[in-house]
């Protein structure tokens, strides 16, 4: 969609640069764009609001996600300056502030499985729960409980008007502050289900997602894999987190949640442990 909006703004060799791919958060579209392309980022950002219609703010991703709070950096290009928007995704609906707080749509299909795996009755942690996606999505869909732990006070403050938008008060509570901190004095031995949406840290929280999920509990453990044949990268993923595992481990189901670069994958593993 991307290159067919820019039909006659850029020449043929330089819409072959462009990456195709963009995401769309409710009114606001981010967009990456090649070095090559830098000079004619605001002609790009004034097409593609033009183009798609409900567009409000088109905004280049000057930066990757990172730090403890996972943020990035946004440059305006077209319209309105503002990162904050309504997303709706599985009958729910989302306050996101694009910049200050994390969020990917590229995530809606492990959202929705999550949220089909989840047990009436059971208690749920989720460690970085960003603005509040995977917790509310799963206690929409079942009857339980759900921990929603993030350090960024923006996210866990979205996440509390979140909660109130879908009617989810009393059944997901969003905690702001350290994961590690928060189960060790909250909650031990808390969890049925424990989510560790943190690919790139997920080794050095390991430990607390143990010492939060009970005994037989299932974690679901993400990382970043690199392996010349994607069809390995599951397999690869599995033999890591054993390697890494300090309790006893069931291996339950791995897959390849998304591309993350030439050979490299975000990929979940689920287990259950033994303590």
């Amino acid at each position: 969609m991307l290159k067919k909006a820019l039909e006659g703004v850029l020449t043929s060799k330089e819409n072959d640069e462009l990456i195709s791919a963009f995401d769309q958060i409710g009114d606001i579209i981010i967009v990456r764009i090649p070095e090559s392309l830098l000079s004619k980022k605001k002609i790009i950002g004034e097409a593609l609001l033009d183009q798609v219609k409900i567009a409000r703010s088109v905004f280049y991703q000057a930066s990757n996600v990172e730090g403890d709070f996972r943020t990035r950096d946004l440059e305006i290009l077209a319209g309105k300056d503002s990162t904050e928007t309504e997303y709706k995704e599985f009958g729910c609906r989302f306050i996101v502030d694009v910049k200050n707080a994390f969020f990917s749509p590229r995530l809606s299909t492990e959202r929705e499985r999550i949220a089909n795996l989840i047990q009436n009755d059971e208690i749920m942690t989720n460690m970085f729960a960003g603005i509040g996606m995977f917790s509310i999505m799963a206690a929409k869909k079942k009857k339980c409980t759900v921990y929603s732990l993030d350090i960024n006070p923006v996210a866990s403050e979205l996440c509390q008007t979140n909660i109130g938008l879908n009617k989810m008060v009393g059944k997901v509570i969003s905690i702001n502050g350290d994961a590690t901190t928060t189960i060790n004095e909250q909650l031990k031995n808390k969890s049925d289900r424990t989510l560790m949406l943190l690919p790139e840290r997920s080794d050095e929280f390991l430990e607390s997602a143990i010492s939060t999920t009970k005994n037989g509990g299932i974690i679901h453990y993400y990382s970043h894999i690199h392996a010349d044949k994607k069809s390995d990268a599951g397999e690869l993923s599995e033999k890591h987190f054993l390697q890494v595992s300090p309790v006893r481990s069931q291996i339950l189901f791995s897959k390849i949640v998304r591309a993350v670069g030439p050979r490299y994958y975000q990929t979940v593993v689920d287990v259950k442990i033994f303590k």
